[in-house]
């Protein structure tokens, strides 16, 4: 398999650690993650975003590992804001754990299912 990030020079670069497409050339599997939340397993939601976001991504992570995938293999991730007033520190976490991978990336705000929760990540990988 091999993976491909680019942008149009004709349209506007990407902010920052995302790529404008993602190609993905004879994948083998495709992983399709749920929206992951920021609740442990026994129920405990972080107060603050920082501790959600590190903890929805951890759980991203857990994923594809159950599925012997990494960040590595992931060709897509949506992210959802319960706030605009996050997108910094929403940017800042996912740089942290995206590194230099520049995946297909949308943000979008909206309402989140439980109102504690302050983002919900779902991702396609592909190996």
């Amino acid at each position: 398999m091999k993976i491909r990030h680019g942008n149009a020079q004709e349209t506007v670069a990407p902010l920052s650690n995302y790529s404008n497409y993602t190609e993905v050339q004879n994948p083998g599997r495709w992983l399709f993650v749920s929206g992951q939340i920021p609740q442990t397993p026994d129920g405990n939601t972080p107060e603050t975003f920082e501790d959600q976001a590190t903890l929805v991504w951890q759980n991203v992570i857990a994923q594809l590992r159950d599925a012997s995938m990494d960040i590595g293999n992931l060709v897509k991730v949506t992210i959802f804001l319960s706030d605009r007033l996050y997108a910094a520190e929403n940017r800042a976490v996912r740089e942290r754990f995206l590194k230099d991978h520049p995946t297909a990336l949308t943000v979008i705000i909206t309402g989140i299912f439980d109102s504690d929760w302050l983002l919900e990540i779902e991702a396609v990988a592909a190996a």
